[in-house]
């Protein structure tokens, strides 16, 4: 896998400042979602269609060296972005401290699904709300280290 590339910052100043000064610090810093004091990692996208790399913080959804990344947008009525780049390209970066990682994700669903959705609810209890703000079932990847 390569996640090699030219890098394309988020259109939103607050993520590419966030990512930024995450990864310029090992993960020392920028490592919680704004003043939440929840925890975050940085996730490494290649885009589905511009094929740059993307990069963004998402809430810290860990058990066993697994994580799930949760597809909320706050509970709107469509995917985020970054959904269709997962879906596109399952090879995916994770950084959760000073080094990133390389990931597999795939889409969960069933049990399995709803096992790791009471995890991310129990680690980011706003979840809850956001899927029931939306009539979509908010997508949850499961990533899983690569080989």
């Amino acid at each position: 896998m390569s996640l090699d590339g030219e890098y394309e910052p988020s259109p939103a100043q607050w993520v590419r400042d966030q990512v930024a000064e995450y990864e310029s610090s090992g993960g020392q810093k920028a490592n919680t979602l704004r003043d939440t004091g929840l925890p975050v990692v940085v996730v490494t996208t290649r885009g589905n269609k511009s094929g740059k790399i993307r990069k963004m913080a998402l809430m810290r959804v860990e058990h066993d060296g697994q994580y799930a990344l949760v597809a909320s947008k706050g509970g709107a009525p469509t995917n985020p972005v970054w959904y269709y780049n997962l879906k596109a390209d399952p090879q995916i970066r994770i950084q959760d401290g000073p080094e990133p990682f390389e990931f597999d994700v795939r889409e969960l669903d069933g049990d399995e699904r709803a096992h790791w959705w009471e995890r991310a609810v129990a680690a980011y209890p706003p979840y809850a709300e956001y899927q029931q703000r939306t009539s979509r079932l908010i997508p949850v990847f499961l990533a899983t280290r690569s080989g």
